[in-house]
This record gives structure tokens, sequence and C-alpha cells, in this order.
């Protein structure tokens, strides 16, 4: 019997459970053969996975959901670790303690000689300015990193380049632009490339993005909160026309606005009454 069996098996074993639970599923005589052949990259995909559920199910205020997907997140840095060990690294433990030391270290004004009479606004710029202290001399856009969804990257690009002064004064230049880059993807649209069409998209979206920068809107979780508007009001065009027998696809285009129209109306109604 392995040593581990005991502890794999412990319900109140926390933290080293999990751990051990990993390297069992990463032991090259007794693992799991898919966890045996993944790398960083390969789960690196997973993580970001992982990540989205749990802001989906805070979405959704789903704390028993919640609870689960805090579970995959934190399985998925412990994979991570598991596999940097097993390359020599760092392990889990060097992990902790990273987090712990940058934690006290950027926050001086609850661990250190700082008062803690500052506005949530100067505790960020400290925290930004500490940042920029342990990164030493750098580029500008230097950490901002390349794994990030480009609409986030997009954002955290403009604020580090809005710090030394490069950024328009009011949201009236952005919506020039907004509305010259439009215009750009409307000529690319008949006479470009679709290379060309492709960047003059991407110019257009870098540009809303600064546009929600300057609303102090988070577009991805406008976006998210679209989305998940488009979703309800769909579904309710499916269950209209279902009392009638029929799915969207034996309707047509008319029917189906004037059906997203009333799912409009009535949650406009509904909140009336909230």
């Amino acid at each position: 019997m392995p040593d581990d069996l005991p502890l794999l098996h412990d319900p109140q074993g926390g933290l080293p459970r999990l751990r051990a639970i990993m390297a069992r599923l990463r032991d090259p005589a007794l693992g799991c053969p898919w966890d045996l052949e993944q790398d960083f990259a390969s789960i690196a995909p997973y993580t970001i996975e992982e990540a989205y559920e749990v802001a989906d199910a805070i979405e959704r205020k789903a704390w028993d959901d919640l609870r689960g997907e805090l579970g995959d997140l934190l399985f998925q840095s412990v994979f991570h670790a598991q596999m940097a060990e097993e390359a020599g690294h760092f392990d889990l433990d060097d992990v902790i303690r990273a987090i712990c030391d940058k934690m006290i270290t950027r926050h001086p004004h609850v661990f250190g000689p700082d008062p803690r009479d500052k506005s949530a606004a100067q505790q960020t710029a400290d925290w930004e300015a500490i940042k920029a202290r342990e990164r030493g001399p750098a580029r500008v856009l230097d950490g901002v990193a390349l794994g990030l969804p480009a609409l986030m990257r997009a954002v955290k690009l403009q604020k580090r380049a809005a710090r030394v002064g490069f950024d328009w004064p009011s949201t009236e230049e952005v919506l020039a632009k907004i509305t010259e880059e439009a215009a750009e993807l409307i000529e690319a649209r008949d006479t470009l490339t679709k290379a060309e069409v492709d960047e003059e998209f991407g110019d257009l979206l870098f540009v809303m993005a600064n546009l929600a920068r300057h609303l102090d809107v988070d577009p991805e979780a406008a976006l998210r909160a679209a989305n998940a508007k488009f979703t309800r009001r769909f579904n309710r065009i499916e269950d209209l026309l279902e009392l009638s027998g029929r799915t969207p696809a034996q309707s047509d285009l008319a029917e189906m606005d004037a059906l997203w129209n009333r799912a409009k109306a009535e949650e406009k109604a509904a909140k009336k009454l909230t």
C-alpha cells in the first residue's frame, strides 16, 4: 500500500491532500496517462477557462457553484506547481511564499508603517508605484501579459500609456476616433483585402476599449452582460415559438424580430415592477 493512501482519502486533509492527489496523478508508475501527458502550455487554456467559470458563478450569484469553481481553479495552480517541481523550477511552497511576500510588500498601509487613511484611488496608485519599483527599469508597456483576453489587455495597455500622458483628454476625442475608425472599416470592407479588413476591425475594437476606459466601464463585464441579455431574449423567442409548436428554423426574421421586441418590452416592464 502506498504511504500516501490514508491522506488521499482523508476528507480533512486540506491542501496537503490536494497536493498528494496531484502528485499521484503525475506519478509515472501509478498516475493517470492523460495527466502525465500534459505540460504548462497544454494546461494553460484550462486555467483560463476555470477563471472564467469562477467569474460566471459570481455573475450568477451561484454560491454553491462558486465553491466548486474555486476548487477547480485552485487545482490548476497545484497542477502547474507540480509540473514546475518535477522540472526543478519551484514548488507550491515557493508559490505560496512568493504571494505572501508580495501581499505584505504591496500593503504597507496594513502590514507596514504607512497610514491607513488613504482613499481607494490613492491605494491603487501606491500599488502601481510599488509594482513599478519591483519591475525596475523597463519600457512603459512591459509586463502586460500576452495571455490576457485581447479586450482586457487593450485596456491595460492604454492605462499604462495614459500614466505617462499618452491619452486623449476627454471622451469627445475618443468618440471622434471611433467615427473615423468605423468609416475606415466601411471603406476597407468595400475595397481592401481580408487582412486589411481584419486590421481595421481590430483598430475599431481597440478604440472601443479606450472609450470603455474613459467611461470607467469594464468592457469584458459589459460584453458578458450583453451576451447574457442576448441569450435570455433569444431563449424567450424560442419559448414563444414553442407555444405554436415551432422552432426558430421554422420562423423567419420578421417574426423573430417582433418576438425579440416583445421579449425586450417584457424585460422593461418587469424592471419597473421591481
